[in-house]
């Protein structure tokens, strides 16, 4: 149902290498890339995400309650992923783990302009 995720930045270049690291551990890369915006993803493939900087030229500003979900093929990966997420500018949300009774496993990590991510797999 959902074909991409757009979130917004204030520094693109940085926001860009973040987002080339965590979709390097997925196995994808940029798919679309025009003035002042990002895409990554595979044609075809599940939903993508977008970074760009704010048509309307005014600062990015985080979303309260709004959360972009990456699914991972496991449970390492889920860690990996946290791991370069901290690595490349991003700050802990919640440290990889279990969650609820359901076989859910997560993180949680925001990017460098504070949109919050997590990765997770379903048990």
């Amino acid at each position: 149902m959902i074909g991409y995720v757009t979130l917004g930045t204030r520094d693109l270049a940085r926001g860009a290498a973040f987002y080339d690291a965590l979709a390097a551990e997925l196995g994808t890369g940029r798919m679309m890339e025009w003035d002042g915006a990002i895409a990554w993803g595979t044609p075809g493939g599940g939903a993508g995400i977008g970074l760009t900087l704010p048509f309307d030229g005014q600062p990015a500003t985080v979303g309260n309650g709004v959360m972009v979900a990456l699914e991972a093929k496991d449970e390492a990966q889920v860690g990996r992923l946290h791991a370069i997420a901290l690595a490349h500018g991003g700050t802990c949300e919640g440290a990889p783990g279990p969650r609820g009774e359901e076989g859910f496993y997560a993180a949680y990590f925001r990017d460098p302009d504070g949109n919050k991510l997590n990765a997770f797999v379903m048990g």
